[in-house]
């Protein structure tokens, strides 16, 4: 029998993260948060993630920011 895990990131995908965050903040409130260009100028879910899989600074402020949303939600 295995442990359920409390990490919030355990089996969600980076695309998952972004469009909930997408969902909850929009383009604008996520650019406000995180200043990354690829949320500022003409932004999209495949530009961004492009972005993020390359660059891992981003993607940890992504990641940060889905579990403290997670955290308040209570997800």
């Amino acid at each position: 029998m295995t442990t359920p895990t409390t990490d919030p990131l355990h089996g969600v995908t980076l695309e998952q993260i972004l469009n909930a965050l997408v969902e909850h903040y929009e383009w604008s409130g996520l650019a406000e948060r995180i200043d990354i260009r690829c949320f500022k100028s003409d932004p999209s879910i495949k530009s961004s993630l492009t972005f993020l899989r390359k660059t891992p600074w981003a993607r940890e402020k992504v990641e940060r920011l889905y579990t403290k949303l997670h955290r308040s939600k209570g997800w």
